[in-house]
């Protein structure tokens, strides 16, 4: 009796496995997909803080809006993140040196390290627009030692803000993203009051958030 009961439900399990792995696999590409796509269309602001002590901290955001106000400037007829990218390659000297003059004008002697390449970000919202962790074409700049918190924002499309928390995306960097992306993945990052949108964007988060071994 045991074991014709167990052939009757070993085709459900079976079943209920194959369906489940089917799910899992969907998913992940999904995941993958939309991640790459993000990604592709994004160029991010990395500063790193020689310490976490109010002076260093002060003297990492007086850096960052040097680097932002100059980087803009280089970047006002740029239609597309290579542009601003191999931009910010041509001019990687003078972005070292501008962090490096501010340090010195704050009375600090700490080096300054330019780096252009990818990074790992943890889920970080702009405004009326979030983007999930995953790994991003980035300016990376390391003040000092580098081992205090860091300070992140978005050079393409323009969404740098002095109160990220509060400030609202120009329409402009709005439609420089929506072209980018498909009209789901522009959803994924702009919508939140839509419950659809908001369980993709979790299970984004949640498997980028794996993925990079981020909290």
């Amino acid at each position: 009796m045991k074991s014709l009961n167990f052939s009757k439900i070993k085709p459900f399990l079976v079943i209920t496995l194959l369906l489940s792995l089917f799910i899992f696999i969907s998913a992940v590409s999904y995941v993958s997909a939309v991640s790459q796509d993000i990604s592709d269309s994004v160029f991010r602001l990395h500063v790193i803080a020689n310490s976490d002590s109010n002076e260093d901290q002060e003297l990492k955001l007086k850096v960052r809006d040097a680097l932002i106000s100059y980087m803009n400037t280089l970047s006002k007829d740029c239609s597309c993140k290579e542009e601003v990218m191999n931009m910010a390659k041509e001019h990687k000297e003078d972005l070292k040196k501008i962090a490096e003059n501010v340090i010195k004008e704050n009375g600090f002697v700490y080096e300054a390290h330019v780096e252009i390449g990818i990074s790992d970000f943890p889920t970080k919202q702009y405004g009326d627009i979030s983007l999930p962790a995953g790994t991003y074409d980035a300016l990376r700049v390391k003040i000092g030692s580098a081992e205090g918190k860091n300070w992140w924002c978005v050079m393409f499309p323009p969404l740098c803000f002095v109160d990220v928390s509060s400030g609202i995306v120009p329409d402009s960097s709005k439609q420089e993203m929506k072209e980018s992306l498909n009209d789901e993945e522009y959803d994924l990052i702009s919508k939140t009051d839509d419950n659809e949108i908001t369980f993709k964007f979790k299970l984004i988060e949640v498997f980028q958030n794996w993925k990079l071994g981020l909290k």
